[in-house]
């Protein structure tokens, strides 16, 4: 409910102030391209397999350090639930399970965090 004192009459139709309408239209759009810009985080899968091959096939060909193994299926399908954004936020910063643990960027620090997300992508289509 909108507390009286923002309302005001116009021609007997009460009314927001202008205050809180442009308030709430800003909070509107802001919301709306907040939304878009996590939807729009995509990653290239294609060229993730040059940054898969230089810095992740250490640890998830051999399953190193309990890093699932690329195409395991079944080690990867509660990892992929989480989703790409969950999946690249803790391949960026690092990780430490309860099975195994993942360096920050692979132990690679000189990687983007775009090209992180590329070599995820990359995994995640490899074990589907």
């Amino acid at each position: 409910m909108i507390h009286p004192s923002l309302l005001t009459k116009r021609k007997g139709i009460p009314t927001m102030s202008r205050f809180v309408s442009a308030a709430f239209c800003a909070l509107f759009v802001f919301s709306i391209s907040s939304a878009n810009a996590s939807a729009a985080t995509t990653y290239n899968a294609s060229a993730g397999k040059a940054v898969y091959d230089a810095s992740c096939t250490n640890c998830h060909k051999m399953g190193i350090m309990g890093a699932p193994k690329t195409g395991d299926k079944a080690a990867w399908a509660p990892r992929i639930a989480q989703g790409m954004d969950i999946l690249v936020s803790k391949s960026i910063k690092g990780f430490q399970g309860k099975k195994g643990m993942m360096m920050p960027k692979g132990g690679n620090p000189k990687l983007t965090d775009a090209e992180v997300g590329n070599a995820v992508a990359y995994l995640v289509q490899q074990s589907k």
